[in-house]
């Protein structure tokens, strides 16, 4: 039976900040990295996903699907014997709560002007 391929992955932050390297197998699936980013997420940060569905994960330039392997997603042209794949991670919090955040600012904003003629 052939070896399954491992791969090195690091993640890069919003902030130029890494986690990682990790090893991956190349079955490992988009949705299981992500995952790992919401486990692994560095304390202190601004910005936190709450779960994997706000994470997304941007490798050769492509969103990447969350059903979609490891080995699907490594870009060709970049492989290197024993080179780290790099994937940078966005963090998108979840539409309903900016909504309702939204909501809350709008009403603050409400401007109520008034003229006098004298």
């Amino acid at each position: 039976m052939p070896e399954e391929e491992l791969v090195d992955i690091k993640f890069r932050l919003y902030d130029g900040s890494d986690i990682g390297p990790f090893r991956y197998s190349s079955a490992a699936t988009v949705d299981m990295l992500k995952q790992r980013i919401v486990s692994d997420w560095p304390k202190g940060k601004t910005l936190l996903p709450k779960s994997a569905n706000e994470v997304k994960l941007i490798s050769s330039g492509k969103i990447l699907e969350n059903n979609k392997t490891v080995g699907q997603c490594k870009a060709p042209f970049g492989d290197i014997a024993g080179g780290v794949i790099i994937m940078h991670v966005v963090v998108q919090p979840s539409l309903a709560k900016s909504k309702a955040e939204k909501k809350i600012d709008d009403s603050s904003k409400k401007v109520v002007c008034s003229c006098s003629i004298l």
